[in-house]
C-alpha cells in the first residue's frame, strides 16, 4: 500500500485535498466504514483510486474539467520553524551597530537577516527530525496563530527599541538627519528583501531537484543528491562572483574611469614648477586623473603657511602620477619619483610618501597638516592605482593597493638612501584606510619601520592590515583592542583622539614614532569575515566613547550590520566613523615633533583643517 510522500521541510502545511493515508479496519478519511451504500453495492465500487505519487491527476483525454475544478495558483508556502527563525533574527537586526542607520538601510539589513534566520530555522527542524527519526508534521492552526501574535508583539517591540538606539547613536555623534518616511518604510522594505531572497532560494532548490533527477539516470540516488548540491552551489557561486560581482565591478570601473577625466570644480592647473602637471613637470596634467589634479592643484601656499606660523615659509612640493601616466605600478612610481626629484623634493627637510585610497584620493587634511607643521619645508609624493572609490577598492582592489604602496616607497627609498646622510630629508610614511594597507606592505615589521623612516601616521587601518593585526593581536596584557599597547609603546602606538593623550603616557617614546589613528565607531577598522562566527575582543571589552554599551555580538547579525556600515562610514561628523580630519593635526604633531607650536597654535590649525559644520 503506497503512502503519500513526506512533506518537504521548506513547504508549508500540506494540502488536505484528496484524502489521506488508508485507515485501519477499512475506515476512510471521514471515519465511516467502506461496507457499501444504500444501493447495496460495495463502497469500493464507488471510490475512484487516487493517482500514484508523481503522476498527473488531470482528467482523461477527451473530457474537459469544469471551471470550478481548476486549483488556483498559490503563493510559495513557508514552514513554521523557518518563520520562527526569520522572526528571531529579524528582531535582533534592530540592535545597535557602530553607525546610525536610516530606514532604508535598516530594512535591507532586516530582510537579509530574516532570510538567514529562515534558512537556519529550516535546517534546525531538519536536523531535529533526523535525530528523532520522524517525518514532518503539519502544524496546527493554533501554532500559526501563536506565531502571528508573537510576530506582531516581538517585531513591534524590536522596532521601537531600534528607533531608541538609533536616537542614542545620533546623539553620540551629533547627527541631526532623520527621515520619518524611510523609518515607516523600513518593515515593507524588509519584507520585500526577505521575499526576494526566499524566492531565490526556492529557485536554487528547483535547480537542485532537476540536477539530482538528471544525475539519477546514471548514478545512485544518494550520490546524485550530493553531486547535485555541489553542482548547484558551484553554479550559484560562479554566477555571483564571476557574473554579478565581476560585472558590477567592471561596470563601476568603466563609470569611474570616465569620471577620472574630469577636473574638480575650483581646481586649476598649477603655475608652479613645484607641482606635478605644472611647468617643466615630467607628468602631464591630463594624465594625473581627477584626484591627482585635485591634489597638485590645491593645498596651502607659502603665504597661507606663513600666516599660521608667523615665519617665512616655503612653497610645498607635491608630486603625483595617475593611472594614465604609465601602464604599470613600477614605472608609474618611477615617474612620480622622477618628478619629485625634478621639483627638489629630496632637498626639503621633510619628505612624505603617501599611499592613496581607491581612486587616488589623498585626504587634504593629512597632507595640509604635514605642510603647515613643517612650515612648508616639505615634499609629498603619491600615485593612483585604481578608478574605484575607497569602499569598493577596499573590497576588490587590495592587491593593487599592496603593489602601489611597495613600489612607491621602494622607488623613493632607492633615491633617498643614495644621498649623503647629512643631506637626506626626514622620511615619513602615511596612509588612510586602504592607503594604510598599501603603506604597510613596504615594511616587514616594527624594526623595519623604525630603521627606514623618521615616522609613520596611519589612519583608519582596515582589519586585514598585516602589521596592524600583528601589533594588535600581540598587544600587552590588559590593554583593550580599541586602544592597544604594543611593546610598552616603544615605537608603535594607537589612539582614537590624540588631543587626550597617547597611551602609555608614562613610557618614553624615543626615536621613530609610528602612530595609528582609529575610532571605536569606524567599521573599516573592525569589519572582518570572522564577525559572522566569533565574537571579537572589541565588542566584549569596554566600548569606546562613541559606541553604545548595548551593542552586543550575535552570529551572522553583527556581521551584516557592520558590513552595511561600510559604505556610509564617512557620512558622519569628524571624529567618528571613518572621518579623520582634525586628528591629523595632533597626530602629525606627535610624530614629527616640530618645535615652537603651542596648544593655542594647534587649536588654530584644527580650525583651518577641520571641515566647516
Amino acid at each position: 500500500m503506497n503512502q503519500d510522500p513526506p512533506v518537504s521541510p521548506s513547504d508549508g502545511p500540506p494540502s488536505r485535498e484528496g484524502g489521506g493515508r488508508d485507515r485501519p479496519g477499512g475506515m476512510d478519511a471521514t471515519g465511516s466504514g467502506a461496507a457499501g451504500d444504500a444501493s447495496g453495492k460495495s463502497g469500493a465500487e464507488h471510490v475512484e483510486p487516487s493517482p500514484p505519487s508523481g503522476t498527473d491527476a488531470s482528467p482523461p483525454s477527451g473530457t474537459e474539467p469544469s471551471p470550478g475544478s481548476r486549483k488556483p495558483r498559490r503563493l510559495p508556502q513557508v514552514t513554521l520553524p523557518g518563520c520562527w527563525g526569520a522572526l528571531v533574527l529579524a528582531c535582533l537586526s534592530f540592535t545597535p551597530s557602530l553607525l546610525p542607520r536610516g530606514g532604508v538601510l535598516q530594512g535591507l539589513i532586516c530582510g537579509i537577516t530574516a532570510a538567514i534566520g529562515y534558512g537556519l530555522g529550516v535546517l534546525a527542524a531538519y536536523v531535529g527530525r533526523a535525530f528523532a527519526d520522524r517525518d514532518p508534521r503539519t502544524p496546527s492552526r493554533r501554532s500559526w496563530l501563536v506565531l502571528l501574535v508573537c510576530a506582531l508583539a516581538l517585531f513591534g517591540l524590536s522596532f521601537g527599541f531600534g528607533q531608541y538606539w538609533q536616537h542614542e547613536i545620533r546623539e553620540l555623534m551629533g547627527v541631526t538627519d532623520f527621515n520619518v518616511l524611510t523609518v515607516v518604510a523600513c518593515p515593507f522594505i524588509a519584507a520585500l528583501v526577505f521575499w526576494l531572497l526566499l524566492l531565490a532560494g526556492r529557485g536554487l532548490r528547483r535547480v537542485y531537484h532537476w540536477a539530482a533527477r538528471l544525475l539519477g539516470r546514471w548514478i545512485g540516488p544518494r550520490a546524485a543528491r550530493v553531486v547535485g548540491w555541489v553542482l548547484v552551489a558551484g553554479l550559484a557561486w560562479s554566477v555571483f562572483s564571476g557574473v554579478l560581482l565581476g560585472g558590477f565591478v567592471n561596470a563601476a570601473n568603466e563609470a569611474f574611469s570616465v569620471r577620472d577625466t574630469e577636473t574638480p570644480e575650483g581646481v586649476h592647473q598649477p603655475t608652479s614648477t613645484l607641482r606635478s602637471g605644472g611647468p617643466g613637470s615630467v607628468v602631464p596634467w591630463d594624465t594625473l586623473g581627477r584626484q591627482g589634479r585635485a591634489f597638485t592643484g590645491s593645498g596651502p601656499s607659502a603665504r597661507d603657511i606663513g600666516a599660521f606660523t608667523h615665519r617665512t615659509a616655503q612653497e610645498p612640493v607635491r608630486a603625483y602620477a595617475g593611472l594614465s601616466t604609465s601602464d604599470d605600478a613600477e614605472s608609474r612610481a618611477e615617474r612620480a619619483v622622477a618628478d619629485l626629484e625634478r621639483a627638489g623634493g629630496f632637498t626639503r627637510e621633510n619628505l612624505l610618501v603617501m599611499t592613496t585610497t581607491g581612486s587616488g584620493w589623498v585626504d587634504p587634511a593629512a597632507v595640509d597638516s604635514f605642510e603647515y607643521l613643517g612650515n612648508g619645508d616639505s615634499a609629498t609624493v603619491a600615485m593612483q592605482y585604481s578608478y574605484l572609490p575607497s569602499w569598493l577598492s577596499y573590497l576588490v582592489d587590495q592587491s593593487k593597493a599592496r603593489e602601489a604602496g611597495r613600489e612607491l616607497f621602494d622607488a623613493v627609498y632607492d633615491v633617498w638612501s643614495k644621498l649623503p646622510q647629512d643631506q637626506r630629508p626626514r622620511l615619513y610614511v602615511a596612509g588612510e584606510s586602504l592607503g594604510s594597507f598599501g603603506g604597510e606592505t613596504a615594511f616587514s615589521g616594527e624594526y623595519d619601520l623604525r630603521n627606514r623612516t623618521a615616522g609613520t601616521l596611519f589612519a583608519g587601518p582596515p582589519n586585514f592590515n598585516t602589521l596592524f593585526r600583528e601589533f594588535s593581536d600581540h598587544r600587552d596584557a590588559g590593554s583593550p583592542e580599541i586602544e592597544p599597547v604594543y611593546k610598552e609603546g616603544r615605537t608603535v602606538r594607537f589612539t582614537d583622539d590624540p588631543t587626550t593623550g597617547i597611551l602609555p603616557a608614562n613610557q618614553p617614546w624615543d626615536g621613530t614614532r609610528v602612530l595609528y589613528l582609529m575610532h571605536p565607531s569606524d567599521p573599516i577598522v573592525w569589519w572582518s569575515p570572522g564577525l559572522a562566527f566569533s565574537e571579537p575582543d572589541w565588542i566584549g571589552e569596554r566600548p569606546g566613547s562613541d559606541v553604545l554599551e548595548s551593542m552586543v555580538w550575535m552570529p551572522f547579525v553583527t556581521f551584516w550590520q557592520v558590513t552595511a556600515d561600510l559604505p556610509f562610514s564617512t557620512g558622519v561628523p569628524d571624529g567618528h566613523g571613518h572621518t579623520y580630519k582634525a586628528a591629523y593635526v595632533d597626530g602629525w604633531n606627535a610624530v614629527m615633533r616640530p618645535a615652537g607650536f603651542t596648544e593655542p597654535d594647534l587649536e588654530r590649525l584644527r580650525d583651518i583643517i577641520r571641515p566647516e559644520d
